[in-house]
């Protein structure tokens, strides 16, 4: 069996030693690539990577993410970076970012530096990139117009490209006519029959051109690391495609099976819209004589009701979900969870959890269905988890803090709700309740910062005995220590119920919580005096009652804040 290795391309990239070798072998008749990059078992679906390649060289795993800045990072972006991110650590490798702005017509601005913070944001930041550099770069498909000439000329001198002067008139009638005979609209291939004297005189004459890669009929098998073994007959389907646009910017084509090659790129997962594309990029590796990648196409992800996610939906950006108070690894749990990839699947799965539970073999190929309206509840977990971390819990004090600064602004008369140690008690005593920061800034919460303005008719409206009511509450207060509890202030409460003529247990409390709160309807409205001794004094709560400052309640505590 002849074993065939390249040392070098043939297109010009200086210094670049390919690891890997190439034996050609059949499957059901078809003539196939296997290579020593992988070990793929079909049947027992596992996948382990080689210590070492082909030669003796050290095997390093690269893989990268591709996107165009097209439009700003959004979900099924995110998670196909991720996939890629958590292969590489894993298996002690090396994630790329390559931004391929080749499509110019469609740059959107600021799109590149959104993927890269995105990216960053998500806690996934690339090896190598544009802004991490690299040896392999430029990482942007416009800085690397050289590399894709080289490529077409070696094509082109090989044979296997060809010169095509086909106007866009030409190609739109090739198109209705098609449709109009209900099938596909294909190129018809009629460049080809150009002869060597044709091509010269057009070129020339200076006539418009594009390049394009002649289709072989005999398509290649590939083993996909999640489709299994796959072959598409491209050429039977569609005609010979573009590889360099007249415009002189190569096609996805041509720049995605350059760059790998250049950069050293392993694997390739990426969306499974690029499988049958595949056995094309094949073609042009064979025909550039490179050793390809292994693939994996990871499946679609799609709303929970079957519907592809469309990008023109602006909440499915990432950007939205982090101005939303999304926080990152609750949104990587949330696209993780709802496929496959990985040994076990539970919610509350952080990022360290994620690289040591992925497994490519695990990937199914069936659309993963997302529920986003289970982010709320998976942001919960996580948040409670950032709270109950001393270092991650002093930057949601400051993240708040901020918040709270830009949202109420001058309506802060007291500023003991800026201090860190008050909004630290607000988060531990509302952790496990609130799904966002943002949470505590809703009219639900306002309480907590903002000093409750209540008359002294609105309190003597819901009884005679207010007056009564707030002096022995206060009594009670001064009177117990420190040492009082929640069960101590409903019994004494309870007590000075008795007292009264006119007014009931369940009034008392609603004039409490007017009092203190401004009548916001808080998680129990019965439970407005809780256990306060281990945050204030008597005389601090004392003050907070008879100046009708705020209070948070929760189940069975409550935190008053004076001046």
């Amino acid at each position: 069996m002849a074993v065939m290795c390249s040392q070098r391309s043939r297109f010009g990239f200086s210094g670049i030693f390919h690891m890997y070798c190439r034996t050609s072998n059949a499957v059901n008749g078809v003539s196939t690539t296997s290579t020593t990059r992988s070990h793929w078992n079909k049947h027992a679906r596992t996948y382990t990577v080689p210590a070492t390649a082909p030669g003796g060289h050290k095997h390093e795993v690269r893989v990268r993410f591709a996107p165009s800045p097209t439009g700003f990072l959004h979900l099924g972006g995110l998670r196909t970076a991720l996939y890629n991110f958590l292969f590489a650590r894993q298996q002690g490798g090396t994630f790329v970012l390559r931004l391929e702005d080749t499509d110019q017509s469609r740059l959107v601005p600021g799109a590149a530096q959104d993927i890269q913070h995105m990216l960053e944001w998500a806690g996934i930041p690339p090896d190598e990139g544009v802004c991490s550099g690299g040896q392999y770069g430029p990482y942007v498909q416009s800085q690397r117009l050289h590399f894709y000439s080289a490529a077409a000329t070696t094509l082109l001198e090989s044979g296997h490209a060809y010169h095509c002067f086909c106007t866009n008139q030409r190609l739109e009638l090739l198109k209705r006519d098609a449709l109009r005979n209900g099938q596909t609209p294909r190129y018809d291939n009629r460049c080809r029959q150009l002869n060597s004297t044709q091509v010269q005189e057009k070129l020339s004459a200076g006539v418009p051109h594009v390049i394009r890669f002649r289709l072989s009929p005999n398509s290649e098998a590939f083993e996909d690391m999640v489709f299994g073994w796959t072959r598409h007959d491209v050429a039977e389907v569609e005609g010979d495609p573009v590889i360099i646009k007249a415009d002189g910017f190569p096609t996805y084509h041509l720049a995605s099976v350059v760059d790998d090659t250049h950069m050293r790129v392993t694997h390739v997962l990426r969306g499974s819209e690029w499988l049958i594309s595949t056995c094309k990029h094949l073609q042009l590796y064979r025909a550039l004589g490179e050793t390809p990648p292994t693939y994996a196409h990871l499946p679609l992800l799609l709303n929970r009701d079957g519907n592809k996610l469309s990008k023109r939906q602006g909440d499915i950006y990432i950007q939205h979900f982090k101005q939303q108070g999304a926080l990152p690894e609750a949104l990587i749990d949330l696209i993780t969870h709802c496929g496959s990839g990985f040994n076990s699947n539970r919610l509350g799965r952080r990022l360290d959890d994620l690289i040591s539970e992925f497994n490519v073999s695990k990937i199914t190929t069936h659309s993963a269905l997302l529920d986003l309206d289970k982010l709320p509840e998976f942001n919960r977990i996580h948040l409670q988890r950032r709270i109950e971390d001393e270092g991650l819990c002093c930057h949601l004090v400051n993240e708040l803090k901020d918040h709270l600064t830009h949202t109420y602004g001058s309506l802060l008369r007291d500023q003991c709700v800026l201090e860190p140690s008050y909004i630290q008690r607000v988060l531990h005593m509302r952790k496990g309740h609130i799904t966002s920061l943002k949470d505590l800034l809703t009219p639900m919460y306002s309480y907590l910062w903002l000093r409750p303005s209540v008359s002294q008719q609105q309190l003597e409206e819901m009884s005679s005995e207010v007056q009564h009511i707030l002096a022995h509450t206060i009594q009670v207060i001064q009177g117990c220590g420190n040492q009082y509890t929640a069960e101590f202030l409903t019994a004494e409460l309870k007590l000075i119920v008795k007292k009264l003529k006119k007014t009931k247990y369940s009034s008392v409390m609603k004039i409490l919580r007017l009092a203190l709160s401004a009548g916001t309807r808080c998680e129990r409205d019965h439970d407005i005096s809780g256990e306060a001794g281990s945050m204030l004094s008597p005389g601090e709560y004392s003050t907070t009652l008879t100046h009708s400052l705020f209070a948070l309640q929760t189940y069975d505590t409550v935190v008053f804040c004076t001046q």
